[in-house]
């Protein structure tokens, strides 16, 4: 059972969906896996969590 991660900040289902879709769509065409094979993990992020070299990235929101 192949596994694809994506992190990254909040989203909406909508996108959620879209992600899901063509990541796996093209995963399996290339790796020649059937779709259903493959299990997919969305990990959102807020941005109080992320730094980005010595700075959070909220506050480089602001």
């Amino acid at each position: 059972m192949p596994v694809i991660t994506i992190e990254g900040p909040k989203i909406t289902k909508e996108q959620k969906e879209q992600l899901v879709s063509e990541f796996v769509t093209s995963a399996s065409k290339i790796l020649n896996i059937p779709q259903q094979a493959f299990v997919t993990l969305i990990r959102e992020n807020e941005l109080d969590n992320v730094g980005s070299g010595t700075h959070l990235l909220s506050n480089r929101q602001k």
